[in-house]
């Protein structure tokens, strides 16, 4: 049966299996499937995966423009797209409706960029009376110290820390392993929180290794990580809307502004593409006009 719901789950399947993504990246795709999908059911469109044209898919990316922004537009199609291409991978079409559905443009948006002062700000808002302080100073020296993207904090084993060689191993997207140099200031912040708070917890089976824990002694979620963040920024009464991946950001930014490469960069961030890292990281005038002045055989 070539239903929307056998085949979207094959294509979960594909994804995970096959392609290795991560479970929040598969969520992703599969919700972009199931937006189609209900605006197929009120539109009253009785149509398969199979049998779906690219006059009907136009319909829906029209009726989505009205109710969402170019970015969770640009991101729908994504997946849209990846769909397509997979009931073309496994010989379930010999079209793609998706060929002539163009993506708009969204523009280059550049995440908010902390100084180094607000930063110092935020940790030291962190009431080190209260019996989180030590774990949660270790998370955002962590975050900003190692440019860890959320999941990949939250997934930090202890047997992953290798101190003594200045590295930790980072599992990123698609279950693919990194290390990461790890600085003196963020490694004493995780030493302090593993022989403070962590070894009076009482931890639940299997989170033995897991380095962050609640006070359950399970692994800490990623909305967890957002309210710890928000909570101090709000402390310090700081307009800038932030979050975790702010601080990988800003580790990146703060990196290229001290005089690290982009090639660098790219790996410790965990990026498969230059690409990427040129797009995430972004350079002020002053620094592209001091590379020139510097660099340029007639500057």
């Amino acid at each position: 049966m070539h239903t929307w719901s056998t085949l979207i789950n094959e294509f979960q399947n594909y994804l995970k299996i096959e392609r290795g993504l991560s479970a929040n990246t598969i969520s992703n795709y599969v919700l972009d499937m199931e937006r189609l999908v209900q605006y197929l059911q009120q539109t009253s469109t009785n149509v398969t995966p199979l049998t779906i044209s690219a006059d009907e898919i136009q319909r829906f990316v029209y009726q989505l423009s009205k109710e969402v922004k170019s970015t969770s537009q640009a991101r729908i199609i994504s997946g849209l797209k990846s769909f397509f291409n997979y009931l073309n991978f496994v010989d379930a079409r010999n079209d793609n409706p998706m060929s002539l559905i163009d993506t708009p443009r969204t523009g280059r948006r550049l995440p908010d960029t902390l100084s180094i002062y607000e930063i110092d700000s935020l940790i030291l808002a962190i009431d080190m009376t209260s019996a989180e302080a030590l774990r949660n100073k270790a998370i955002l020296e962590t975050l900003y110290g190692c440019g860890l993207r959320v999941s990949e904090l939250i997934t930090l084993k202890i047997s992953q820390l290798f101190f003594d060689e200045g590295f930790i191993q980072v599992v990123g997207k698609g279950s693919k392993s990194r290390f990461v140099p790890i600085g003196v200031t963020a490694k004493s912040a995780i030493i302090a929180y593993l022989h403070g708070t962590r070894e009076k917890l009482t931890i639940a089976k299997g989170h033995e290794d897991t380095l962050f824990l609640n006070r359950r002694g399970k692994q800490l979620t990623r909305a967890m990580i957002f309210t710890i963040i928000k909570k101090l920024a709000k402390q310090i009464m700081m307009d800038k809307i932030i979050g975790p991946h702010t601080f990988r950001h800003s580790f990146a930014t703060h990196l290229l502004e001290n005089g690290a490469d982009l090639r660098s960069i790219q790996l410790m961030l965990g990026h498969e593409s230059i690409t990427t890292t040129e797009i995430y990281v972004h350079m002020d005038r002053k620094m592209l006009t001091a590379t020139i002045n510097a660099f340029h055989p007639r500057k």
